[in-house]
C-alpha cells in the first residue's frame, strides 16, 4: 500500500506506540486524524507533526465512551475521504482473574474490543467507496496465548484476532484490505511496575515501541496482512495452536513467579 496522500484515522494516537506510527506516517506523507480522549494532548502532538510539515487534525474519540457512534458520526462528516483506520488504542490490565473489578473488565472490553468494532463498523462504508484502503487492527501475542494474570485482557485480544479473520475475508472481494498486527511484551506506560518485573524475572524480552510502530508500518506498505511480532512468542502462537498442552506445562512451570507478582500488584 502506498501511504503518500492516504488519510489515515489513528487511535490511541498519544500512546506508546500510537505517538510512534504518526510520526513514521507523517513523514511517509500521509495525512493524518489523530484520535483519542485527550484532546489536548491531541493537539499539542498534532501542532509539533504540523511543524514538521505533516498534514494533521486532532479529534475526539473515546473508544469506552456512550457517545462513540456520535462522536464517529461527526468525525465522518468532516471527512468524507478517509482511506486507512488504524486501531491503535488499548488498554492493559494484570489481576489475579477473580481480582477483576467489574469496572476494569468494562473498561478493557470496552475499549480494546467493542470500541474497536463500533468504530470500525461506523467507517466501513466510508472505506468501501475509497479505491484502495485498509483498516489494521492492533492485536497481542496475549491475543492467540491465555496468559495468567491477563485474562480479561486475553479476552479482549482474542475477541480482535477473530474479528479481524473474519472481517478479511468477508471483504476479500472489496478495496479494504484487513490487516493483524500482534505485538509481543512492549517498553511503553501500559505496563506498570509490576509487570515489568515479572518479565525481568521471567527472563521474556520486551520490544522497544520504536521497532513494533516500524514493522507496523512496512506491514502496511508490504500487504503483510497477518504479522506476528518477536521470536519465540511467534512460535509460541504456532505451537499453542496445535500443541496446547506443551504451552500448557511451559507456563505452569512460570505460575508462582507470576502469582508473586500478582500480589505485588494488589
Amino acid at each position: 500500500m502506498q501511504l503518500r496522500d492516504k488519510k489515515v484515522l489513528l487511535t490511541g494516537a498519544t500512546g506508546g506506540i500510537g505517538r510512534l506510527i504518526a510520526r513514521l506516517l507523517a513523514e511517509q506523507g500521509a495525512q493524518l486524524l489523530l484520535a483519542g480522549r485527550d484532546l489536548s494532548a491531541l493537539q499539542q502532538q498534532a501542532a509539533e507533526l504540523a511543524d514538521g510539515g505533516a498534514r494533521v487534525v486532532a479529534v475526539e474519540l473515546d473508544l469506552g465512551a456512550e457517545g462513540l457512534l456520535e462522536q464517529a458520526r461527526t468525525v465522518l462528516a468532516k471527512h468524507q475521504d478517509i482511506d486507512v483506520l488504524i486501531n491503535a488504542a488499548g488498554v492493559n490490565g494484570f489481576a489475579a482473574c477473580d481480582q477483576v473489578s467489574s469496572a476494569q473488565l468494562a473498561s478493557i472490553l470496552d475499549i480494546n474490543l467493542k470500541g474497536t468494532l463500533l468504530l470500525t463498523t461506523a467507517l466501513l462504508p466510508q472505506l468501501r467507496r475509497r479505491p484502495e484502503a485498509a483498516i489494521v487492527n492492533i492485536g497481542s501475542t496475549f491475543g492467540s496465548i491465555g496468559y495468567p494474570g491477563f485474562s480479561a485482557y486475553c479476552a479482549s485480544k482474542f475477541g480482535v484476532r477473530g474479528y479481524t479473520e473474519a472481517l478479511r475475508r468477508e471483504l476479500a472481494h472489496t478495496p479494504v484490505r484487513v490487516f493483524y498486527v500482534a505485538p509481543r511484551a512492549t517498553r511503553t506506560s501500559m505496563n506498570g511496575p509490576a509487570v515489568n518485573a515479572m518479565n525481568q524475572a521471567l527472563g521474556v524480552a520486551m520490544d522497544e515501541p520504536e521497532w513494533v510502530a516500524q514493522q507496523i508500518v512496512k506491514a502496511m506498505q508490504h500487504n503483510r496482512l497477518k504479522l506476528f511480532l518477536g521470536w519465540p512468542e511467534k512460535l509460541f502462537v504456532v505451537v499453542n495452536g496445535v500443541f496446547s498442552k506443551l504451552v500448557d506445562q511451559a507456563l505452569i512451570k512460570q505460575l508462582p513467579t507470576i502469582q508473586r507478582y500478582l500480589k505485588k500488584e494488589t
